[in-house]
């Protein structure tokens, strides 16, 4: 739920090349191609969480700090800044920002696996669209348990566009949200699994991209094409 301290910034509060980079990047879909570009943020020196600002000056982000990147510049074309907390369990959550078009829900998004970038908004509820990452996120040790949106104007005043300091109120903020829970068979998970490491086993280790539901993806990384 919005804040009554929340604010949005004006379109002046940016510099000149973050303006011009708003400006361009009007619609979901083209905020996804310049995330995909980046070199994702794998926090080799430990841990991050920048927002936009930082996100601009570094190219690089990681699943969060791309959710706050694709808020920050979407709110600013009248998308309102909602991201949906996806609950894993090995504690290894994914975030992305959610946007509803014609009724519909999509996603924006990015990730170490290719499976869990964008999505095309085609999607009836929240749920649905949290469900078309099930597959791709059992791994080695993840599944999904759960999803909660997330209102980041439920932040009120605290900047998680502009800092330039690692902004883990937001992570608390997230992981205080309550979550639907998702459910799945243990045997279900183990045939996932199972094939998840066969595939990677015969395939030089590279991800797998088999996944049903390809044709709501929004494009995802060179890298992994």
């Amino acid at each position: 739920m919005p804040s009554s301290a929340y604010v949005l910034p004006p379109l002046s509060a940016f510099t000149a090349a973050e303006r011009r980079l708003i400006r361009r990047l009007d619609t979901p879909e083209k905020v996804q191609a310049w995330l995909n570009a980046l070199s994702y943020n794998a926090e080799t020196d430990g841990g991050t969480l920048r927002g936009f600002r930082e996100v601009v000056r570094r190219r690089t982000a990681h699943c969060l700090e791309a959710a706050l990147f694709a808020a920050t510049v979407l709110e600013q074309h009248g998308l309102p800044p909602l991201t949906l907390e996806l609950g894993s369990i090995d504690g290894l959550d994914h975030v992305i920002f959610i946007y509803r078009r014609n009724g519909r829900w999509g996603a924006v998004a990015r990730s170490r696996d290719p499976g869990l970038h964008g999505r095309k908004p085609a999607f009836r509820t929240l749920r649905a669209l949290a469900m078309s990452y099930f597959e791709p996120y059992v791994d080695y040790t993840g599944v999904l348990t759960g999803f909660a949106p997330v209102d980041l104007r439920g932040l009120g005043r605290y900047d998680w566009r502009f800092a330039s300091r690692n902004m883990w109120a937001v992570e608390r903020f997230l992981l205080a949200a309550p979550q639907t829970p998702i459910k799945s068979s243990a045997a279900r998970v183990r045939e996932l699994r199972q094939r998840y490491a066969a595939y990677r086993a015969a395939h030089h280790d590279r991800k797998p991209l088999y996944y049903k539901g390809r044709n709501t993806w929004l494009p995802i990384p060179q890298v992994f094409r």
